[in-house]
């Protein structure tokens, strides 16, 4: 079993670098004309090349480019009106014989809608009604049996990956831009700023540094935090915190906020990843950090909950 397993592998891996130089100059044809249209992406399909046209449109989507999945079949059932004037089609079929694909290749041709075809041979009729074709060659399946779509859907998904990925590098998306489509879980969660959660305006424990202990203690219960933000002017100077009080208990009431200042703070930018944030105040024994802008004064205040209740990881 164990030489089965570890020949369908390699199989699949040898056909993907088998398909670089071939289908090289069609990919970058093909991530050029995506970038440069207005309208939808649709990505069509049948079988397995429609589960694999549905995770190549996810992927666009997740790197910013509109695309949605066309069921060819039921393109012929009206669903053709997702199609706008400005939109490219993406097909995937091996043969490019599919019968289904028929009535959506119609379609294009007559309304001089740009196709991309994915298949394995550009002489195929999905092949001869593309603009662009990537030709993946004739592939041995690495089914034991030489017939279920293995090796050419793992060939058809990295194609599909690279045009994606392609597009996103000529549209210059950011992580910033990445992180609005992943809002949610780890991965958004990683991509969250300072900014994103930070506590700010009248919910800051701001203190003066020549202000009573007595007093410093009330803003502190006030605010929740368990922490004072020193500041001289907007200028954060340092931060205290309740295990500093403790330390100074005997002397507390006979202090103001400066006394008890062990030096300054540790202070953060807004555009700060909250994961850079996170691994800071792990690293430095400390459970919350300044937020201060380029001019040096305080905008927020991050603590390690906040971190932690967003799911954020150092």
């Amino acid at each position: 079993m164990a030489d089965i397993v570890e020949s369908v592998l390699r199989n699949e891996a040898q056909a993907l670098l088998s398909v670089v130089d071939r289908t090289s100059s069609s990919l970058v044809r093909a991530a050029t004309l995506i970038n440069g249209s207005t309208g939808t992406l649709i990505v069509s399909g049948v079988g397995k090349s429609g589960h694999v046209g549905r995770k190549i449109a996810s992927t666009f989507c997740s790197l910013g480019k509109r695309a949605a999945f066309l069921h060819a079949a039921e393109a012929s059932h009206g669903d053709l009106g997702i199609i706008d004037n400005d939109s490219i089609v993406l097909v995937l079929s091996n043969s490019g014989e599919t019968p289904e694909l028929s009535d959506l290749l119609a379609y294009c041709r007559e309304y001089s809608i740009p196709i991309i075809g994915i298949t394995a041979s550009a002489s195929s009729t999905l092949g001869k009604a593309s603009e662009i074709v990537v030709e993946i060659g004739k592939l041995e399946e690495a089914c034991v049996n030489g017939l279920a779509p293995t090796t050419s859907t793992t060939v058809a998904l990295a194609v599909g990956d690279a045009i994606a990925v392609g597009v996103s590098h000529l549209s210059g998306i950011e992580p910033e831009d990445f992180r609005r489509f992943h809002p949610g879980g780890k991965l958004g969660a990683s991509l969250l700023t300072v900014n994103d959660i930070m506590h700010s305006g009248t919910s800051l424990p701001m203190v003066r540094p020549e202000m009573p202990m007595q007093e410093v203690v009330v803003i502190m219960s006030e605010k929740g935090f368990g922490t004072a933000i020193v500041c001289e002017g907007e200028i954060p100077t340092g931060i205290i915190t309740d295990g500093d009080m403790r330390r100074n208990v005997e002397r507390l009431w006979q202090s103001c906020a400066m006394d008890l200042l062990l030096g300054p703070p540790k202070i953060v930018s807004p555009n700060t990843t909250v994961k850079t944030a996170l691994q800071e105040m792990n690293e430095g024994g400390i459970t919350c950090v300044a937020v201060a802008d380029d001019n040096g004064e305080l905008v927020g205040l991050l603590h390690i909950h906040d971190c932690l209740s967003c799911g954020a990881e150092a």
